[in-house]
């Protein structure tokens, strides 16, 4: 079976091997981010893989941008089946500091540009009678950090919008899961500024979009609606 996936904040690190991943399954992938050299570079790759890519250069924050990519996708590949949202945009900043754009931000890219996109892809997947939509959450999904306001209002958002979604589109025979990144993903950025940290202390993205592909493949008796994803070493 070819699928059709949005993978929605592509970057280096996680966005990037879920792409990779998902087209070496042999899916069709629109990847959606605001770097346009940098996605359709990765397009031209997956293009050599059993399945293929499209950059669709999008700001997440703006619902007609949205609308278009997923036109761009549809026309290219045919209806969406699934839908992977692993953007987010916000300052590393505290009550004090964070401003009201900024905040406005967190929100625009997390649940709101997560609202759009879910939006859009649902239509096809009820069509389909089935789809399969990931949430990228954080350990800030689930518990407040200092200094970071905007982020975990924002992941606190989308994580309750997941489970709210689940509730009501999977007896549609729609998957929606979410899931709990907790911990540091192994970045090149990350990797060069770990100093003596052992890259054990960090997270595979590679290891965590064959999480992802999984919760795709599950078999709708057994559904997985939220998994918590850490390294095995905690703390360094």
């Amino acid at each position: 079976m070819v699928r059709t996936a949005v993978v929605a904040g592509v970057g280096p690190g996680l966005g990037e091997s879920v792409a990779r991943t998902f087209a070496a399954e042999g899916c069709e992938v629109g990847l959606f981010a605001r770097s346009s050299e940098y996605i359709e570079g990765l397009a031209d790759e997956l293009g050599e893989t059993a399945g293929d890519g499209l950059a669709v250069p999008t700001d997440l924050a703006d619902p007609n941008q949205i609308a278009a990519g997923f036109d761009r996708v549809r026309d290219a590949f045919g209806a969406v089946d699934v839908l992977v949202y692993n953007a987010s945009a916000a300052p590393w900043k505290g009550l004090r500091a964070v401003g009201d754009a900024e905040f406005e931000t967190a929100l625009d890219v997390g649940p709101r540009g997560a609202l759009h996109c879910s939006q859009e892809a649902v239509e096809d997947m009820l069509a389909a009678e089935g789809g399969t939509i990931i949430f990228t959450g954080a350990t800030s999904s689930v518990r407040g950090k200092d200094g970071a306001i905007g982020f975990s209002a924002a992941k606190f958002a989308v994580r309750g919008m997941a489970e709210s979604m689940a509730r009501e589109l999977g007896p549609d025979g729609i998957h929606v899961a979410h899931v709990v990144v907790d911990g540091q993903i192994l970045t090149p950025g990350a990797a060069e500024r770990a100093g003596d940290r052992p890259e054990e202390a960090f997270l595979d993205p590679d290891a965590i979009a064959e999480e992802y592909w999984h919760l795709v493949e599950q078999d709708r008796s057994a559904w997985t609606l939220e998994l918590d994803l850490r390294p095995h070493v905690e703390e360094f």
